[in-house]
């Protein structure tokens, strides 16, 4: 489809608006709104532009691992958010300065380098540097 011009939105189930607000807080979100709506949902954006939106009614005793990522199983099913930097050492050390530990590093032979860490939630976010141009 021509019309789509790009990613709206990244939706995300959590335990926590608070302990969720404060983990995006430090990579740079800013809080729009929430709850709202009959989930209910909060919002935070980045000032590059991207729009998070978390949906707060995850179970308090569901299990702490990933379904998706962390099990023999492979289940079907969106992995991780991918958010491109332009300087990755730089956000390495602001990861290391935050307390929040890099759970993979992946560099391939054309250059492109990511790294990933999880949230409150166990979801994943890598961090991407593309190949040099």
């Amino acid at each position: 489809m021509k019309q789509i011009t790009g990613i709206n939105h990244v939706e995300i189930r959590v335990r926590s608006l608070a302990v969720t607000r404060e983990f995006y807080e430090k990579l740079g979100f800013e809080f729009i709104e929430g709850p709202v709506g009959p989930e209910p949902v909060a919002v935070m954006i980045h000032p590059c532009g991207i729009n998070m939106n978390f949906i707060l009614n995850a179970s308090k005793n569901a299990d702490s691992d990933n379904v998706l990522m962390d099990r023999p199983t492979k289940q079907a099913g969106y992995t991780h958010v991918a958010l491109e930097v332009s300087d990755l050492e730089s956000v390495e050390r602001q990861l290391g300065e935050l307390e929040i530990p890099i759970t993979g590093d992946v560099e391939l032979p054309t250059g492109a380098r990511f790294i990933f860490v999880r949230d409150p939630d166990r979801n994943v976010i890598e961090f991407h540097r593309p190949a040099p141009s």
